[in-house]
C-alpha cells in the first residue's frame, strides 16, 4: 500500500479523504462494486482522479481503506456487568456483522487491497481493543479474565477462518460456545 499523508484533524487530506469514502460507499449503494473505477469516483467526490491515484494508488487500495475504516468499531462494547455477558454479546455481534455479506465484502476488499499487511492488522487491533475493554471492566470487577490473545485465538481465529473458508453454522451458538470454551479455561 502506499504510504498515506499525515491527517490534520479538519486539515484538507481528511476532507479528502471523507469525500472519496463518501463517494465509494454511495456509488456502491447505486452502481454496484464491479461497476466502480478511479474517475467514477474521483467524479463524485469532486477531486481530480490523480489525487485518488496519488493517495490511495489504485482502486483495490481505495476500496481497501474504505473497508478498514467500515470495519472499525463505532464505540466501546455493552456492559453487561458479567464477563461472560459481555464477551458474548461482543462475540455475538462480531460474528453477525463479519459474517453478513457486506462484512464478508469488506473483508475482501480490506485483505486484497492490502499486499503489506497494514489494514489486517489494523482490522486485528480493532477486535484487540474491544477484547481488551470487556477484559479491564470484568477484571476491574474482581473476575478472572483470560489474556486478550487468548480470546483472539480461541474466538476471533475460528470465527474469521469460518467467515472465510466454511461459513456454515455461523449463527450465536457457536460465537457462544466459542466464548464458553474460552472462559472454562480461564
Amino acid at each position: 500500500m502506499s504510504p498515506k499523508p499525515m491527517v490534520r484533524p479538519g486539515g484538507r487530506s481528511a476532507r479528502v479523504q471523507e469525500s472519496v469514502h463518501t463517494a465509494v460507499r454511495q456509488l456502491q449503494a447505486e452502481v454496484g462494486r464491479e461497476a466502480l473505477t478511479v474517475p467514477l469516483v474521483a467524479a463524485r467526490a469532486g477531486v481530480t482522479p490523480s489525487t485518488v491515484y496519488r493517495r490511495w494508488g489504485d482502486l483495490q487500495e481505495l476500496l481497501s481503506d474504505v473497508a478498514v475504516e467500515h470495519l472499525r468499531p463505532d464505540g466501546p462494547p455493552a456492559d453487561l456487568g458479567t464477563l461472560h455477558a459481555d464477551l458474548g454479546a461482543w462475540a455475538e455481534q462480531f460474528l453477525d456483522e463479519m459474517a453478513s455479506p457486506p462484512g464478508r465484502a469488506y473483508i475482501r476488499d480490506a485483505l486484497l487491497g492490502d499486499p503489506d499487511g497494514n489494514n489486517a492488522g489494523q482490522c486485528s487491533d480493532f477486535a484487540a481493543d474491544q477484547i481488551e475493554i470487556v477484559l479491564s471492566r470484568a477484571s476491574d470487577r474482581g473476575e478472572a479474565v483470560p489474556d486478550t490473545e487468548q480470546v483472539i485465538d480461541q474466538i476471533v481465529a475460528p470465527m474469521m477462518y469460518r467467515i472465510l473458508f466454511r461459513p456454515s453454522q455461523l449463527d450465536a451458538a457457536y460465537a457462544r460456545a466459542l466464548v464458553e470454551r474460552t472462559l472454562s479455561k480461564a
